[in-house]
């Protein structure tokens, strides 16, 4: 799990894998203010399209995962519970999300987006 380390106007400065004296704050993974700040670190000395690049082939890739999961998991391969309870909820929210999100471009398509 990631440690900050942050300014006096609560901006991380810093990152390391491991606790220390310097850097104790505990983060989340997917917090936005972390994102936030590994996209800046890859920005510096180069332009914005290398970290907007980097962003877009990230998530292209979160869905690879996703899929490759599920082969696994279909071909029993892999147990869905192998995985650490962390990773089952992420997996369970995009899941739940993409067929929410095909349910609603199913009712646009019948019915044209006419209400």
């Amino acid at each position: 799990m990631p440690y900050v380390k942050r300014d006096s106007t609560g901006s991380i400065t810093a990152i390391s894998a491991e606790k220390t004296k310097a850097i104790a704050e505990w983060i989340e993974l997917d917090a936005p203010e972390l994102k936030d700040y590994l996209v800046s670190l890859a920005g510096e000395g180069h332009p914005p399209e290398v970290a907007n690049a980097l962003e877009e082939s990230d998530q292209a890739l979160i869905r690879v995962v996703d899929d490759l999961v599920n082969v696994l998991v279909e071909h029993n391969l892999m147990r869905f519970t192998d995985l650490p309870e962390a990773a089952q909820k992420k997996l369970l929210e995009r899941r739940s999300l993409r067929e929410s999100l095909t349910a609603l471009k199913l009712l646009g398509d019948d019915d044209n987006g006419l209400i």
